[in-house]
C-alpha cells in the first residue's frame, strides 16, 4: 500500500508539498532527504490513503508531479497518482507452491497484442491453451506505466504503476492468481537500465540519473554516485514489490550489461541476496533471469563462488545459430554463425563466443562456461523472441521465411535441447502476423523523431525505407496482434499439434530435462546439411536441407517425427536413416 505518510525522497529540495485532492499540505524534511507529513499531520489522512485518492508532489513550486512510487496512473503518466491497496486482493493461490526454473518452459507474451482485447483479463482466458503446450511460466513484457496507449513497454517511466490500458494493478493481481491456480508461474520483465522519453519526472525529485554517459536508450541510473543509495533502494524495492505484493515468481532483468555500477557490491548481487531472503521467507522459489550480451557466466555463478548469484541468463548465441542454420542469413551479427559447427558448439558449450573473436564487435567476446559445474538450465534460449522479431525492419517472424518443417526443427531444437526453452507468443502455430515496433507518443515531435530514427536506422542497413512501418501508425500496432483463428487452420493446427507432442515428450523422458553438459553430444555433416543431437539415451536427427539425406545412425524407436510433407523417415538401412527434406526425428 502507498505509505499513508505520502513520503517522497527529494534531497535537494527546499520545499515540498503534497497535493491531496484539492488540498495542498506542507511536508517536513527528514535528515535522510525524505519529506513526509509532520507528526501532527492532518486528521484522517492515513485513513484516506487506503482508498482511491488522487495525489501528487510539488517540489520547489514545480508540479504537481506523480509519485515516483505511484501504484496507479489512471489519467496517464503526466497526471496525478492514485492510491492503491494491494492487500485488498483475496488471493486464491495458496495451493501453488511455486515453480523452479530447472526443467521449465517459458512463454513470452505482450499483453497488448496477445489477444484482440489486449488486457490481463483476456490473456487469462488463454491459459488453457498455454497449459496444452506445456508452459510452466508466462513471461510478461514490461507492464509499468508509459506515456500513450500502446507500447512495447520499454518506454516506462513509472516503474511501480501498472499500465491502466491492460487493466491496472488489480487486474494484474487477478491474472497472476489465475495463472497460479493452473500451476503456471509468472515472470515479469523489468527495465532498470533507462527510462522512457516522456513522463520521466524523477530528476525533479533528486539525482536518480547518472551524470556519466548514458546507454543506447537514454540516461543511465545513478547506481554508484553521490546519493545513489536511495536510487538503488528505489530499484530494489520495485523488484520486491512485484514478488511480494503481486506474487510474481520471477523477474527478467532487461539489458543488465547497460547497468553502470562500479560499487563493491554490484546492484545485481544485492538484488539476488534480497530476493533469496524473500524466497526463504515465503517458501516459494523466486527466479532472476538476466538479459545480457556479455556472455559472462559470472552473472549466474552463485554468490558463494564470487558470482552475482542470478539464476539464469538469456543466450542469444543459441538464437543466432538456429536462425542462421535455417534461414541462411549471415548479415551483421549473424556472420560468425554461418558454419554448422557454430550450432554444434552452442548445443554442447552454451555460448559460441566464449573468448573467441567476434567479427561484428571486432574484438574478443565472452567467457567459457564451466561445463562440469554449471547446469544447462541456467541458459534461457529461444528461436524467436520479441527482440529478434520486433527489431527486424518489418517485424517478420520465422514463418515468413520458413516452411512448416523448418519451423518444427526450430521447435525441436528449442524444446528438446539442453537449455531452458522460451517460446514467443504465436510461434506454436506458426503465426503469420508480424510483431513490429510500435509506439503511441502523444507528443507530435517525439512521434516524428521516433519514426524518422527507425527509418534511418534500417536505411543504413540496406532496407528500403518505404518498407519500414511507421511505429506511430495505429495499424503497426494492430497488425502485431495475434490472429487466434489461424491456429485452427490445417497447416497451423498441424504445427500446434507438434508443439503439444514435444511438450508431452519433454515431460515423459528425463533426458530432455537433464541439466548435465556431459550428457550432450553432437554429430553433423555441414555439406549434407544434417545434425544429430544426443540427449543421454535419446537422439534428435535433423535434416536442415531441401533434399533427402542419409544420416548415419544405429536406429531406435521413433518417439516423434515431423516433416514438411510426407513421412519424415523415408527408409531404414542397417546403419543409417533416410530422412525427408526439412524433417526432424526423435529416437529412443
Amino acid at each position: 500500500m502507498n505509505d499513508p505518510k505520502f513520503a517522497v525522497w527529494a534531497p535537494d529540495a527546499h520545499d515540498v508539498q503534497l497535493q491531496l485532492g484539492h488540498d495542498r499540505l506542507d511536508l517536513a524534511a527528514r535528515d535522510d532527504g525524505w519529506w513526509e507529513l509532520p507528526a501532527f499531520g492532518r486528521p484522517g489522512v492515513a485513513r484516506e490513503a487506503t482508498v482511491d485518492v488522487d495525489y501528487g508532489f510539488i517540489v520547489d513550486g514545480r508540479g504537481p508531479f506523480a509519485d515516483p512510487r505511484s501504484r496507479r496512473q489512471p489519467a496517464g503518466v503526466h497526471a496525478l497518482s492514485r492510491t492503491f491497496d494491494p492487500s485488498a486482493h483475496v488471493w486464491r493461490d495458496g495451493g501453488f507452491t511455486g515453480r523452479q526454473l530447472a526443467g521449465a518452459v517459458i512463454y513470452e507474451l505482450h499483453v497488448g497484442t496477445f489477444t484482440p482485447e489486449g488486457t490481463f483479463e483476456a490473456a487469462a482466458g488463454r491459459l488453457d491453451h498455454l497449459q496444452s503446450i506445456g508452459v510452466d511460466f508466462v513471461e510478461l513484457l514490461p507492464v509499468n506505466a508509459f506515456n500513450g496507449t500502446h507500447n512495447w513497454g520499454y518506454d516506462g517511466v513509472l516503474w511501480y504503476a501498472v499500465h491502466e490500458g491492460y487493466g491496472g494493478p488489480a487486474a494484474y493481481q487477478s491474472f497472476v492468481d489465475a495463472c497460479h491456480q493452473r500451476g503456471i508461474g509468472v515472470i515479469q520483465d523489468v527495465v532498470y537500465n533507462h527510462l522512457g522519453p516522456s513522463g520521466n519526472y524523477l530528476p525533479q525529485f533528486g539525482p536518480y540519473l547518472s551524470e556519466a554517459a548514458g546507454n543506447t536508450w537514454g540516461s543511465s541510473l545513478n547506481l554508484d554516485g553521490p546519493h545513489s543509495d536511495p536510487v538503488r533502494r528505489y530499484i530494489l524495492d520495485n523488484a520486491l514489490m512485484w514478488l511480494a505484493d503481486y506474487h510474481v515468481d520471477g523477474l527478467r532483468l532487461d539489458a543488465v550489461h547497460a547497468l553502470r555500477d562500479a560499487s563493491a557490491t554490484h546492484l545485481l548481487e544485492q538484488l539476488a541476496a534480497e530476493v533469496a531472503a524473500l524466497s526463504a521467507e515465503t517458501g516459494r522459489p523466486r527466479t532472476l533471469i538476466a538479459e545480457s550480451d556479455l556472455n559472462d557466466p559470472r552473472l549466474v555463478t552463485p554468490r558463494e563462488a564470487n558470482g552475482y548469484g542470478l539464476d539464469a541468463q538469456w543466450s542469444d548465441d543459441f538464437h543466432h545459430a538456429v536462425h542462421v542454420s535455417l534461414t541462411g542469413e549471415t548479415t551483421g551479427y549473424y556472420a560468425d554463425f554461418e558454419p554448422l559447427d557454430a550450432l554444434a558448439k552452442v548445443l554442447t558449450h552454451g555460448f559460441f563466443h566464449d573468448g573467441t573473436y567476434s567479427s561484428f564487435r571486432e574484438r574478443t567476446h565472452g567467457r567459457r562456461i564451466d561445463l562440469e559445474r554449471m547446469p544447462t538450465w541456467r541458459l534461457v534460449v529461444s528461436s524467436q523472441n520479441h527482440d529478434q522479431i520486433g527489431n527486424r525492419a518489418v517485424g517478420d517472424r520465422l514463418s515468413a521465411q520458413l516452411d512448416v518443417g523448418q519451423l518444427a526443427i526450430a521447435a525441436a531444437l528449442t524444446l528438446l535441447g539442453p537449455y531452458t526453452p522460451m517460446l514467443f507468443m504465436g510461434e506454436e502455430w506458426g503465426a503469420t502476423t508480424p510483431w513490429q515496433f510500435f509506439t503511441s507518443h502523444p507528443e507530435p515531435e517525439l512521434g516524428t523523431a521516433t519514426a524518422t530514427g527507425r527509418i534511418n536506422e534500417f536505411a543504413r542497413m540496406g532496407w528500403d525505407p518505404a518498407q519500414v512501418p511507421d511505429p506511430q501508425d495505429e495499424q503497426t500496432f494492430e497488425r502485431s496482434k495475434l490472429n487466434w483463428s489461424e491456429a485452427a487452420e490445417p497447416e497451423h493446427a498441424r504445427l500446434l499439434g507438434f508443439y503439444r507432442e514435444l511438450a508431452a515428450l519433454r515431460r515423459a523422458h528425463p533426458d530432455f530435462t537433464d541439466p548435465r553438459f556431459d550428457q550432450i553430444a553432437v554429430a553433423f555433416d555441414a555439406g549434407a546439411g544434417w545434425l544429430r543431437l544426443h540427449r543421454g539415451r535419446t537422439k534428435i536427427l535433423i535434416n536442415l536441407g531441401a533434399q533427402s539425406v542419409r544420416i548415419p545412425d544405429s536406429g531406435g524407436e521413433v518417439l516423434l517425427a515431423f516433416t514438411a510433407c510426407g513421412d519424415a523417415v523415408q527408409g531404414r538401412l542397417p546403419n543409417a536413416l533416410q530422412l525427408s527434406p526439412h524433417s526432424v526425428v526423435v529416437l529412443a
